[in-house]
């Protein structure tokens, strides 16, 4: 193993992971900027108010997304897998 397969080996997988919290993140991002601006429209300052959508939102983003991030990681890990031949050499 080279430090260059390394570095390219990380990186990857660092790719991967931002491709897939990005969606979630995005939405968790999107709901928290409408619930803000509605709190400053009606100045209702609950707390759980700012939370509580998020997790439904960042929740129901999931059941949708999680076809294509099983996907994803499937394939990584096949990837993986079939080339750890090469990997050990």
């Amino acid at each position: 193993m080279t430090p260059d397969f390394v570095i390219g080996f990380a990186r990857q997988s660092i790719e991967l992971t931002l491709s897939i919290a990005l969606p979630l993140l995005g939405v968790g991002l999107g709901v928290g900027i409408v619930v803000s601006i509605l709190q400053a429209a009606t100045q209702i300052q609950e707390a759980t108010l700012t939370f509580v959508p998020k997790i439904v939102a960042v929740f129901g983003a999931l059941l949708v997304a999680f076809p294509w991030i099983l996907d994803k990681m499937v394939g990584f890990t096949r990837e993986i897998f079939l080339n750890l031949p090469q990997y050990i050499r």
